[in-house]
């Protein structure tokens, strides 16, 4: 009995890491939201690393979270490290600027080994603006990590809508 249930557990096991083999390692979230105002008036609040604790959801969920800058404030270098017991830790670092239409960034999970480019664009429509933010990478070859490529867009979609609807309120307010 013990044998079959230890070659029932290998069995498992050994399918679950096929499987994790031939899923996608690349993985792309995208949402994107309408703000009512002039987009000079949203794109500071995005390319300013330190304005993200005003909108960003980590921040809401651990106001205690610890955060250093470096690099020159909303330009490319601009880099943010951050520490949290309940968010993880990570750094995101600005890659490239085109002031009032796009930001793309790097993000590095060192607890996971793991990282990510993310971008916003900024869509001039006279006084509303168009705001889509995406993230984007590749898992590699790990079987595991390939689950959670899969799973990244129900993981992280959500914070990225609450977001954006965080920035929105904000910019809509001012």
């Amino acid at each position: 009995m013990i044998k079959k249930l230890i070659i029932i557990f290998f069995g498992i096991v050994a399918l679950f890491l096929l499987v994790g083999f031939l899923l996608p390692s690349e993985f792309r979230v995208e949402r994107s939201i309408t703000i009512n105002a002039p987009v000079e008036k949203v794109y500071p609040k995005v390319a300013d690393l330190k304005q993200w604790r005003q909108w960003g959801v980590w921040f809401q969920r651990d106001p205690q979270m610890t955060v250093t800058y470096q690099g020159r404030v909303a330009a490319v270098g601009m880099k943010s490290s951050w520490q949290s017991d309940s968010e993880g830790s990570g750094e995101m670092q600005i890659k490239t600027l085109i002031p009032n239409k796009m930001m793309v960034y790097s993000l590095y999970f060192p607890e996971f080994e793991m990282g990510s480019t993310g971008e916003f664009e900024f869509i001039d429509q006279g006084q509303q603006t168009r705001v889509i933010w995406l993230d984007y990478g590749d898992v590699g070859s790990n079987p595991v990590n390939r689950y959670f490529a899969v799973m990244m867009d129900s993981m992280v979609g959500p914070d990225f809508e609450t977001g954006l609807a965080n920035l929105k309120v904000l910019v809509e307010s001012n």
